[in-house]
């Protein structure tokens, strides 16, 4: 399907040229500054990566208030798992390779937080309590060791024009999320069926 491949770092840099300047080096810290903790705190969505022991990898969306996530200290945060599909995903990921790599936003602005460590699991019944919203707790959290703190700059967003409105797509643009799961599972629920399940999930988000 592809050819004329890339195969070593050596072509990558001579394709791109150069080294990363002084200031890209420089930025990555190992640990939670006052401006990672600012930034995390008024985040309400979060992307986590996670890569099996075989290789095959997950970006799974983390949303809710901003604040959501707890920055326990310098090095360690935690994310709690909300209700969702069950698949797992991430989690059986990090039970085979704990390796995660995190992107926090902030909306409106370009720039982006990125956090990679290694996480766990936890069932501590002290640190779900702080994550209880409308008197539900989550079953579980996901708990990182901050290994490296950075942050990403604005390009791919301006680039993309993620926060211009007047470049969003119409209500109209692509199918509702029932009739494109009736189709990609072969009529498993009927149309009615996913509607009314959809509309359940986005009324009972805890």
């Amino acid at each position: 399907m592809f050819s004329d491949l890339v195969t070593s770092v050596e072509e990558l840099r001579g394709i791109i040229g150069g080294e990363p300047s002084e200031l890209a080096r420089r930025k990555e810290l190992s640990a939670l500054d006052v401006h990672a903790r600012a930034f995390i705190a008024r985040s309400p969505f979060l992307l986590l990566g996670t890569c099996a022991a075989d290789g095959r990898c997950d970006v799974s969306p983390k949303g809710d208030a901003p604040g959501f996530v707890r920055v326990l200290d310098d090095h360690h945060l935690a994310i709690p798992d909300r209700p969702g599909n069950k698949r797992l995903d991430g989690m059986r990921n990090i039970l085979s390779n704990p390796h995660v790599g995190l992107i926090f936003l902030v909306p409106g602005n370009d720039f982006t937080l990125r956090v990679n460590g290694h996480a766990v699991i936890s069932r501590e019944p002290e640190l779900l309590q702080t994550f209880e919203v409308q008197g539900k707790t989550p079953l579980l959290a996901i708990g990182v060791e901050v290994e490296e703190v950075f942050l990403h700059c604005a390009r791919s967003f301006r680039r993309g024009r993620l926060w211009d409105r007047a470049t969003w797509p119409g209500p109209d643009a692509l199918p509702s999320m029932p009739c494109i799961l009736y189709d990609q599972t072969r009529g498993a629920m009927s149309l009615e069926a996913l509607e009314a399940r959809n509309a359940e999930s986005l009324v009972r988000l805890y």
